[in-house]
């Protein structure tokens, strides 16, 4: 009787152990189509510096984040209606969208590269004056190229992954996008890296952010200590060099 009795008592213990301690589940939405920020892996799995980072932060307020795909042209929808909690998918902070969204702080600087083959060299735009510059439609890159003014031929992709197959086939000159997409196709990818190399940074600077339901205050809090902490304890360096190199 006695034997039962204490392995009642530690089950109940284990169990109300095992829940005081559980991590809060939130449900991210993520559009896995911006290597390395977040791709599919050859299993499917949802990877990328955005999941590892978001993980990260996660866990150091108690959060546990399930990830779910999502196509971009829903997603900004999707958290209005609160279908999941959190975007977490390289989305640029810009003042048109904080009026409708709640934003952690930035957790990641971005800026345009331009990316040639290797031996080639561009130190500007000027240099590539009646050449063929590619980049994915309708990203910044692609406008930072119209603007330069410079006479050259903008071509165009459905993704950054079409340009940079085009730019290794000698098909066109140079490509144009995040600096976190140009190092990783730099410097990580396999196929890529060693035969390519970044030929210069523009100057604009934009911002990441992870995106939140106006009246989640609270959880815009938590997820900006949990930024602070991962930075304080250099798993945002470790997290750098795994997915864009040193």
């Amino acid at each position: 009787m006695l034997r039962r009795l204490l392995c009642a008592a530690f089950l109940l213990s284990t169990l109300l152990g095992s829940s005081a301690v559980a991590a809060e589940k939130i449900v991210v939405a993520t559009n896995p189509e911006w290597p390395p920020m977040e791709f599919l892996d050859d299993n499917k799995q949802i990877v990328g510096y955005d999941v590892d980072f978001l993980k990260a932060v996660a866990a150091e307020v108690g959060l546990e984040a399930e990830f779910r795909m999502t196509a971009w042209d829903g997603i900004f929808a999707g958290i209005a209606a609160g279908n999941y909690d959190v975007i977490a998918s390289a989305v640029t902070i810009t003042p048109e969208r904080q009026k409708a969204f709640a934003f952690s702080v930035p957790y990641y600087d971005v800026q345009q590269i331009v990316v040639l083959r290797k031996g080639d060299t561009a130190p500007d735009f000027a240099a590539l004056k009646g050449r063929v510059i590619g980049g994915q439609i309708g990203t910044t890159g692609i406008f930072v190229a119209q603007k330069s003014g410079v006479d050259m031929t903008i071509r165009e992709y459905d993704s950054v992954g079409l340009a940079m197959q085009d730019l290794l086939s000698s098909r066109i000159d140079a490509v144009i996008c995040d600096s976190p997409v140009a190092l990783y196709y730099a410097n990580q990818k396999e196929g890529f890296a060693n035969h390519l190399s970044i030929a210069f940074r523009t100057e604009a600077t934009e911002s990441f952010g992870f995106v939140v339901q106006k009246n989640r205050k609270d959880l815009v809090e938590r997820l900006n200590k949990g930024i602070e902490a991962v930075r304080a304890k250099g798993i945002e360096a470790e997290l750098i060099r795994k997915w864009m190199g040193d």
